[in-house]
This record gives structure tokens, sequence and C-alpha cells, in this order.
């Protein structure tokens, strides 16, 4: 518990370990997770430092794991994670990791490799099958249209010099998406030669100077008009294309992603246009393929292709089984690799560190230790000389040193989710009282002041229960979402947080803006009912025995004042009050653990001249403020006749005002009553007048005392310099220089405590003020939480109360899931999270302000569990 209280007693050490028992040892250590080591070679090269080759190692290793790892995820091939965590393997081991890691990513590369290559013949002679069942339908439809232009043409051969097209609307409408390029009747000729050869070949045929040829092929779908548009402008019109879609999408065997390509061939004559035509499918990453023009050699071929893609179906149905087992057996092992790999390349870089003696022989280490875990480190260093073998035992020595330790609190699951929120403004100085046992109650105390609801406090509180029942389960499925992350991690502190409200909200006796009468209240009516009926206002005396017992609820507040119409008027009152108490008390509580630093640091000058005049100013003015409450309260009752009727009662505020500026009360009308108690005048001007003294104190008497320190420290060093001089001197009269003056070399520090002081004192002096008020929030947001959830009530619930029918209930139910949505939605998350931003303000600038530096940094131990933690979440990312 002194840990929780206070950072622990750490330790400046020394180590010495033989080179050959170094890994064990530092592999032991990682293990515990208790050693903080510090760099012995800071001026030394990250590439020139001794087990920089070890460290590449680790990290060839590594890529070859996150390979592995992309591989199994890709094929969605699960990874056995049995929570294992396998020990550091030992230097000789790392050969046959590297060994089985270079076989499985060899063997792993050249499967990819292998059926790479065969989906690519594969998606080559898929392609090669729709080209030539395309280029089928593309043949039978030119012959049947050059046949009908041909004989066209000799009915009327004045149309030589008329530009038709080679596919018409027919052809269209055929679902040929063909550019309509045009031809003269010269080519019409052209073809009525070509279709005059035999079926069974369909070759070049020379036709005056020209050839007729044709080219086939495959492009992308998104292409295709681009592709005709630069056809036509780089052949001035002078080809004939058609294209087909293919319907089932490829798979491209690079990517693994599904394209959409079309099929299509292209007509033209001349060795020109061939090339011409070649460039272009080239620029447009076309795929071209060999087409024979027999329709019986296109029919073999065709034959031909299908039967080598059974056979390559065959074949790469073998090899994905191949792959699958090559994985399969690695995911079964890749979390145990990691977790090997991670600690030895952590150990190497620890050991990097490390400094090497004259003889080669010697690893020499420093680091932090806590001083209760010194003997727990030891036994760690033993295990690990044990471990390698080695006969000479390791040297931890325990070093003298004037640095600032790093600071170290222990925590368990529970208390490290408030440990946090008081990290996050500021790691404590060493040694420094430690804020967090403190605000384990404090923080859901002031949250649930200001969220005190037992219906929201109770969603709250179920939720929170819910994440700490199944933590274990919910833990070990990690994940990348930052929001669920940080519920999960303040799970407790939610715990805490609904249950304190559940216990404010039974104060304030309000659940979802209604109240319980579990006693029954203590106010009674005589009015009739017809009374009642007819008039709105009716008052109720507490003065009289008949209207009110005299004797107040038993817990919180009468279940009357949530009927009542002046509830606001009287709950103001009661929560603001309540909210300056709160507040002063507070405020005194962090004074007060100033004092455990002072007394621990035995410092007593601040005792003197910071902690006493705080404590009396804050009291004098504050806390009399908070006195004055409970004496009105109890000295202004109901049935307290004149002058101390309720009526007479001084105003706090105005009693306050007044005492600061020393004026004098004033009696209110038909009161005779200025003052609470006698004497309180007199009182009132002692207190103000005490509490501005203190305020030169705690700004003077500080840099003054440690000026006059310095001066009777100067003026004893130059008389102990005299008297020795004249013994030495033996009579002669040696002349020694002057003593530095009291501003000398310290002039600049003196002036910087001056600064710091008056700063110090300004910030304490105005902030009781402003923190005293800021606690004010506590009631505003209460109030705000109160009457926004009795808006949503009347606004929304009461909607659903309306129809008395079967028809009623179902409307009921869809007004309740439409109120329980706004209600979790804004009350609970919203406000939520408005309250707890404003206690976590509370407590760094109004709390700790008074006690807490902050200026500590934090023990960060070589921790296997927190190196993988980190390994494990950028893996994740």
């Amino acid at each position: 518990m002194g840990s929780l209280f206070r950072s622990e007693e750490m330790a400046l050490c020394q180590l010495f370990l033989q080179s050959e028992a170094a890994y064990a040892c530092v592999s032991e250590l990682g293990e515990l997770g208790l050693v903080q080591f510090r760099d012995l070679n800071p001026d030394v090269n990250a590439f020139q430092r001794k087990f920089v080759s070890e460290v590449r190692r680790c990290d060839e290793m590594e890529r070859k794991l996150r390979y592995l790892e992309k591989e199994i995820k890709k094929d969605g091939i699960p990874m056995l994670d049995t929570g294992e965590n396998p020990e550091a393997p030992q230097p000789r081991e790392m050969i046959d990791l590297e060994a089985t890691f270079e076989k499985l990513e060899n063997e792993l590369r050249e499967v990819n490799h292998n059926a790479e290559a065969l989906k690519r013949n594969f998606l080559e002679l898929t392609e090669l099958k729709h080209i030539l069942r395309k280029t089928q339908v593309f043949f039978d439809e030119t012959e049947q249209q050059m046949g009908t232009a041909v004989a066209s043409q000799m009915a009327d051969p004045n149309r030589e010099d008329e530009q038709v097209t080679l596919l018409g609307e027919e052809g269209l409408r055929a679902g040929g998406q063909a550019l309509k390029l045009g031809y003269s009747a010269r080519l019409l000729n052209w073809g009525s030669k070509i279709l005059k050869k035999s079926e069974s070949k369909f070759e070049p045929e020379k036709v005056g100077n020209y050839y007729f040829r044709f080219v086939a092929g495959v492009i992308l779908r998104e292409r295709i008009p681009a592709f005709e548009r630069m056809l036509w402008r780089a052949c001035r019109g002078n080809v004939f294309l058609r294209q087909a879609e293919i319907e089932t999408p490829l798979e491209d065997p690079s990517t693994g992603d599904q394209v959409h390509k079309s099929v299509f061939i292209i007509f033209f004559q001349g060795d020109q246009l061939k090339s011409r035509v070649r460039k272009i499918c080239e620029g447009f990453r076309a795929t071209l393929y060999p087409c024979p023009e027999a329709p019986s050699q296109r029919r073999e071929m065709a034959m031909g292709v299908m039967t080598r893609i059974e056979d390559l179906n065959t074949v790469l149905g073998q090899t994905q089984d191949h792959r699958h087992r090559v994985l399969v057996a690695a995911a079964k092992n890749i979390k145990n690799w990691f977790i090997k790999v991670v600690k030895i390349k952590a150990i190497y870089h620890t050991l990097n560190l490390f400094n090497l003696d004259v003889t080669q022989k010697c690893l020499i280490a420093e680091c932090w230790v806590p001083l209760l875990d010194i003997e727990t480190i030891q036994l760690a260093l033993r295990r690990g000389t044990e471990r390698s073998g080695s006969s000479v035992p390791p040297i931890l020595n325990r070093m003298d040193t004037f640095e600032d330790p790093p600071t170290y609190n222990r925590t368990n699951k529970f208390t490290s989710a408030f440990q946090n929120l008081v990290d996050a403004y500021g790691i404590a100085s060493y040694r420094e009282i430690n804020p967090t046992p403190y605000t384990i109650i404090s923080f859901p105390f002031l949250f649930a002041v200001m969220f005190g609801d037992l219906g929201h406090g109770c969603l709250m509180f179920l939720f929170a229960g819910f994440l700490v029942l199944r933590e274990k389960p919910l833990a070990a499925k990690k994940t990348d979402n930052e929001v669920w992350n940080i519920f999960f991690a303040g799970r407790y502190i939610i715990l805490l947080m609904g249950l304190f409200s559940m216990y404010t909200g039974f104060i304030y006796n309000d659940i979802f803006s209604k109240s319980l009468n579990l006693f029954g209240s203590h106010w009674h009516t005589n009015y009739n009912e017809s009374t009642v009926m007819n008039n709105k206002d009716l008052q109720i005396n507490p003065s009289l025995s008949s209207d009110y017992d005299q004797v107040p609820y038993p817990v919180g507040l009468d279940p009357v004042w949530q009927l009542a119409l002046n509830k606001i008027v009287f709950l103001n009152a009661y929560k603001m009050k309540i909210s300056i108490i709160i507040g002063v008390l507070h405020m005194l509580s962090g004074v007060s653990l100033s004092l455990y630093n002072y007394r621990y640091f035995k410092d007593r000058l601040s005792i003197y001249c910071d902690f006493i005049p705080q404590v009396i100013f804050l009291v004098f003015l504050f806390f009399y403020m908070v006195l004055l409450m409970f004496i009105k309260w109890v000295s202004y009752g109901p049935q307290n006749e004149f002058p101390d009727s309720p009526a007479c009662a001084p105003s706090i505020l105005i009693t306050f005002i007044n005492m600061v500026l020393f004026k004098d009360a004033v009696a209110l009308e038909n009161c005779n009553t200025v003052y609470m108690f006698s004497g309180q005048g007199a009182v009132q001007k002692f207190l103000v007048i005490v509490a501005l003294l203190c305020v030169p104190i705690m700004l003077l008497a500080k840099p003054i005392y440690i000026m006059r320190q310095q001066k009777e420290k100067h003026l004893v060093n130059g008389h102990a310099t005299t008297e020795n001089g004249d013994a030495e001197g033996a009579g002669r009269v040696v002349q020694q220089p002057p003593p530095p003056p009291a501003g000398g070399h310290d002039e600049n520090e003196i002036g910087e405590l001056f600064i710091h002081q008056g700063i110090h004192t300004i910030e304490y002096v105005l902030g009781s003020v402003s923190h005293t008020a800021s606690y004010l929030r506590l009631w505003a947001l209460s109030l705000a939480h109160a009457q926004l959830s009795e808006v949503l009530w009347s606004m929304v619930m009461t909607k659903g109360l309306i129809l008395n029918s079967w028809i009623g209930g179902v409307w009921l139910w869809f007004v309740f899931g439409f109120w329980a949505i706004l209600t979790v939605g804004i009350l609970v998350l919203m406000e939520g999270l408005s309250a707890f931003l404003h206690t976590l303000r509370l407590h760094w600038v109004e709390f700790q302000s008074k006690f807490y530096k902050g200026l500590g940094y934090a023990f960060a131990p070589f921790s296997f569990e927190v190196i993988l933690n980190t390994a494990s979440t950028a893996v994740e990312e």
C-alpha cells in the first residue's frame, strides 16, 4: 500500500554480466519487468553497436513472419492463439528459426509463383476460348452482310463512291458494339472476291496491291470507347472493329481481382495498317491471340484449348491444396514464432545499451530498480546464469547518484485506470504523494453530484458491471475501435461512477425525473378535493404540525417536492450550498496533503511559510462561510418566532461580501437582527485581517529567509578563511579578498525565487476565490441534468400515455423506445461525458494544484509484456 500513496523507492544499480550469460540474464529480467536500463552508449550510432547484426537478423525474421501472416490472412485461415507465452529461445536456436522461416518463405513464394504462372496460362486459355467462340459469330455475320453488299453492288454498279459499313443496325441489335467505319465500294469488290474462296481456307487475299487481314484479342471493357476512337483517328477509318463482352468476370493473376473484359476483332488491309493496329493494341494493353481463318481449324483449336483448361484446373487445384496445407501448418505456430522473435530482438536491443569492459568478456549495465525488488532481481539473474551454464555469477551493485529517479507506482487492474487519469495531468515527482487513492473516492463522488439520478446511474452501473464480469473474454477479443477500448479500459471508473450516481440519485429522490415515496411524505394537506382541483397554487405551512410532521424525511428529499411549483427555488438553494461545502472541503484536503509532502522531504521552511498561511487564509474566509451555512440551517427553523424566523435570516452571500469589504450589516425590513450570533461583526473583522496578513507572509517570508541564510553562509565562510590565513601566515599580514556580496553569483537565483513565490502566492489567493466559485459547476450541472430529464419525460414519455385502448399499448411501446434512445444517447452518454470532463477539471486544477507538482518521469522497465502488447497493437493497425 505504500506504493499506492507514494511512489516506490528507486535505486540506481550497476550490473556486471559475463558475455555468455548476458543473453539469458536479460531474458529473465524481461520476463520480470522490473528493471529500466540506461543507455551507456548515447554517442554511438545504432549501426555501430555490438549486436547490430543480431538485430538485423531479427528484423529479417519479422519480415518473413509478416509475409506469412499476410498470406494466411489472404486465405482466411484462422491463426491459433493458445495464449501461451513461450520463453525467449537461446541464441543457438536462432539458426533453426531462420532456417524454418527461410524454408517456409521460399516454398510459399515458389508455390505462389507457380500458381500465378498457372493462373496466367489459365487466363490466356480462357480468353482464347472466348475469342474462338466470338469470332465464329463475327465471321458468320460478316459473310452474310458482305454477300448482301456484293449482290447490291452488282445490281447497281454506280454506287462505287458511296460510303457503306460492313456492319449495320442489324449487327448492333445482334449484340455487336461495332464502330461504323466507312469503306469505299472498292473494298466491297475485294470482299466479294475473298468470299469466293473456299470455306476451308481464309488466307489473306491479294486484291490489286493490297491484302485484307484481321487480328483478334481481348481488352478491358472500360477501355473499349477510347480504343475505338484511337483506331478511327490513327487509321483514318480504314479498319473495321467488332467486339463482344465476355459475360463472366476473369481473375487477374497478379492482383487476384475480378476484371471484366471484351473480345474484339479488327479487319484491315496492308502491312502498314497492321503495324499501326498492333501498336495501338500494345498501347491499350490489349492481348492479341492467333485465330485461324478456317472454321475447321478454329473448332480443332477450341477442342485443344478446352482439354488444356481441364488439365490446368486439375493442376491448379493441387497447387492450391499444397499452398493451403503449408499455410495451415504455419498458422498453428505463427503466434508463438512472433513472440519468440520479438523477445530475441528486444534482448539484443537491450544488450546494445551495455558497455564492454577492457577484456571484452564482461558487459556492464546501469539500471533503475525498485528498492524492494532487488532480491527478486538477483534471483532472476541467478536463474539466467544457470540457464546459460556460466560459472561466474552476475554482480549487482547499488550506486550513489544525484539524478532524479523515475516514478514507479504499482497498480492493478482496478487502480490502473485512476492512475492513468492522474498521469494524464503529469507524472508525479519522485516520492511525491500520489493523488490516486484519494481520486478513487472523490472522482466518482463529484461526478455523481452532477449526474445524480437513480435510473441513469443504474444503467451506467449495469453496463460497467457487464464489462467487469466479462473482462477476460472481452480482453481476448482485441479490437482497434478506440471508443470501445476507452470504455473497456475505464470500466472500473464507470462502475464506481454509476454506483455513486445511484446513491446521489437516491439522496435527490430522483429516478428518471420521478421520485420514490419509500417512507411516506411528512407533508400533509387538509384541503378538500374541490379546493385542490379549483386552485392551482396552494401553500402548506411548515410551522403547523397539521401540515408538517416537524421531522425531516429519513433519507434524502421528501417526495412531495417533486410536485411543488417552487421545487427549482428550493433545490437551487440546497444544491448551491452543498456545492460550496464540498468544494471548500475538497480544497482543504488538497492543502492538507501538501503537509505530507513537506514533512517527507523535511522542508520545514515551506511548512511555516506556505502551508500554515495557506490553511489560515482558506479556513478564515471560506471555511467560515461554510460554518455560516450550517449556523443558518440550525438557527432559523420554521417554528422559530420573530426575530429568529426564516424571513429574518441574513443572506450568506451578502454577509460574506460585507465581511470582506468591512461593511456593517444592514437589518432586513421588520427584522431587528443583523448577525446570526453575538459578536459576529468583531469575529469577521478579525478573521479577514488575519487572512490578509497571511498574504505578505506567503509572498515574502521564504525569499527573505533564504536570502538571510545565504548572507550568513557567506559571512561564516569569509571568517573561516581569514582565521586559516592568520594561522598559516604566523603573524604575517595576509590580505584576503572580501567575501562576495549577498547578491553575488546568487543574485539571479534570489530574483527568480521572489518571482516564483510571487506567482505562487497570487495564484493561490486568486485561485481560492475562483476555485470556490468553480465548484458551483456541481450545482449547475446537477440542475441541468435534472431539468433535461424532466423535459424529456414530459415532452416524450407522457405522449405515450394519452391513449387507453389496446392501440395505446402499441403506441406506448414505440414512444418508450424513442424515449429510451434519447435517454441513453443524451442523458447517459452526452451528459455523462460532460460531467466526466468537469470532474476531471475539478481534480486537475482545483484539487491537485494545491499539493501536486507532477514534474517527474515514468518508470519504463524492460518488460516483454509491454513490448508484446505494443507489437500486437502495431500489427493490428
